[in-house]
């Protein structure tokens, strides 16, 4: 389970709306437990450098760093990462599922049509792939 405050979700869901027809993305902070229930403190905007935003999502690499640098100045472990899919299901597309890097963590995706959050923690255990977690609020 992760929770998500609602200030966070809310913030999360206008930048989707602002940035749509383009994916945005980001990360999250806060509390992590590995297969446990992970609480997110703070969320940190990133952009998107894909090469075609519209269907895919790319955090800079240098800009993350800095994000994770915040993060341990602040005492913040990294939850997860946030995306959206303006056009598409809240759930991890086969690209998403194809590039996903971070064990354990929390994959979280915004759909704006219907407007709904999912999230997913990608297993390495099942060969690499997500699964579903509920999303609670504060």
């Amino acid at each position: 389970m992760i929770v998500i405050p609602a200030d966070s979700r809310e913030t999360i869901l206008e930048r989707a709306r602002e940035g749509d027809p383009d994916e945005i993305c980001g990360i999250l902070g806060g509390e992590y437990e590995p297969g446990g229930k992970s609480r997110v403190h703070s969320q940190y905007p990133t952009e998107n450098v894909a090469d075609t935003p519209r269907t895919r999502y790319e955090i800079d690499p240098e800009e993350q760093l800095a994000v994770f640098e915040r993060l341990e100045n602040r005492g913040e472990e990294i939850v997860g990462f946030y995306h959206s899919h303006p056009r598409g299901p809240p759930r991890p597309s086969a690209t998403d599922a194809a590039r996903a890097t971070w064990p354990d963590r929390s994959y979280v995706i915004v759909s704006l049509e219907p407007l709904e959050i999912g999230s997913w923690r990608w297993r390495t255990g099942t060969d690499g792939q997500f699964e579903r977690e509920r999303v609670a609020g504060d």
